[in-house]
């Protein structure tokens, strides 16, 4: 295709699916604040009134969890004592054990914790390497979250979902065709008030040079958005990989990240090839770049590495540079410095195109 639209989706801390995920990591960092080896696996629900943990976990480190779960949803911005859903309010329901010790002894030793195959990817049609559409849609929903968190519009609620379309001519954007927000807000707003602030003032701010008036702007869709967030739908980690991700234009192995440490390969193994990948675009061997690695649980060694330039560039140099990192999962941890609590940093608006993480250098 020499002509097509593409479309990539984000949501806000607010979404039920990232609130587990932000409890998840909120817990996993507490942990390795205070026992850099812990072992996390740390699995959320919430819907209504309810917390559900549940998961593996084995660490010196003694975790008040009601602290770290109340915690995270006050600073998320749940707090309304009438809704369902409020940080004070939550009954939080503990299913955690230790971890297997059929894992523990593959860890112990330098290998994976579990099997699996992992992506990463980068694009120069950004200054982050990431793809224009998912950039954008996280961007949106970031800005909206700080003129919530700010009080510029009170009427502004955690729960935002947005969409951005891009239209692309020889795999290279040419321009934005349609912006979809979603966002949750107060009973006494109109619609007319939320459409024009978003029109008129969020969508040329975030989007800049993309912005024209040609730009098709869709908001709250279904005429209001007033019930949201956990208290209206039921949220579990894991479920964003997409939106954590590449926004779809790279492909996924499969596992989530959130609440689980570096010896989980499906978190450290695809922050590393997202590193890997984006050294060959920086370097100018191709404008596109995709590294796929896989694992057997309990050995170092991955059983395959492969990248893809999409013909974009030098595939044999590609090659060649891929083949100098060491992928042994011991390694990863080591030149990345991930035993240290930074994941709370990493849960919402994408793990990847962010300043300040290791993998982005």
């Amino acid at each position: 295709m020499s002509r097509y639209t593409f479309t990539s989706e984000s949501v806000s801390e607010g979404h039920p699916d990232k609130v587990s995920d932000f409890i998840a990591d909120s817990i996993l960092d507490a942990h390795l604040a205070g026992d850099a080896k812990s072992r996390v696996a740390c699995e959320v629900m919430v819907k209504s009134g309810q917390v559900i943990l549940a998961g593996e976990i084995s660490s010196k480190q003694d975790v008040d969890y009601d602290k770290e779960v109340r915690g995270a949803i006050r600073e998320i911005g749940y707090t309304d004592p009438a809704e369902a859903f409020n940080a004070d309010g939550v009954k939080i329901t503990q299913h955690l054990t230790v971890q297997s010790g059929d894992i523990a002894m593959g860890v112990d030793t330098g290998g994976a914790g579990d099997q699996g195959i992992m992506f990463g990817y980068a694009a120069a049609e950004t200054a982050e390497l990431m793809p224009l559409p998912i950039t954008l849609a996280h961007a949106l929903g970031r800005r909206l979250a700080a003129a919530r968190k700010s009080g510029e519009r009170a009427w502004l609620r955690p729960d935002v979902k947005t969409q951005v379309s891009v239209e692309y001519e020889e795999n290279t954007p040419i321009g934005v065709k349609t912006v979809l927000v979603s966002t949750m807000h107060a009973a006494d707003v109109t619609q007319d008030e939320i459409r024009d602030y978003i029109a008129s003032c969020i969508c040329p701010e975030v989007l800049g040079q993309w912005f024209n008036p040609d730009v098709e702007v869709l908001v709250n869709p279904t005429g209001q958005f007033i019930e949201g967030g956990p208290s209206a739908d039921a949220g579990v980690t894991g479920r964003k990989i997409i939106v954590d991700t590449y926004g779809g234009a790279g492909r996924h192995g499969g596992g989530a990240f959130s609440g689980k440490d570096p010896s989980k390969v499906d978190r450290s193994g695809a922050y590393f090839t997202r590193y890997v990948a984006r050294q060959v675009v920086k370097q100018g061997i191709a404008k596109r770049a995709e590294v796929q690695v896989s694992y057997a649980i309990g050995r170092a060694e991955p059983t395959s590495v492969l990248v893809n330039t999409f013909g974009t560039g030098d595939g044999k140099a590609a090659e060649a540079l891929v083949r100098t990192f060491d992928f042994r999962p011991r390694a990863i941890i080591e030149q990345l410095d991930l035993l240290k609590p930074i994941y709370r940093e990493t849960t919402n608006y994408g793990h990847f195109g962010k300043n300040g993480l290791s993998w982005e250098q």
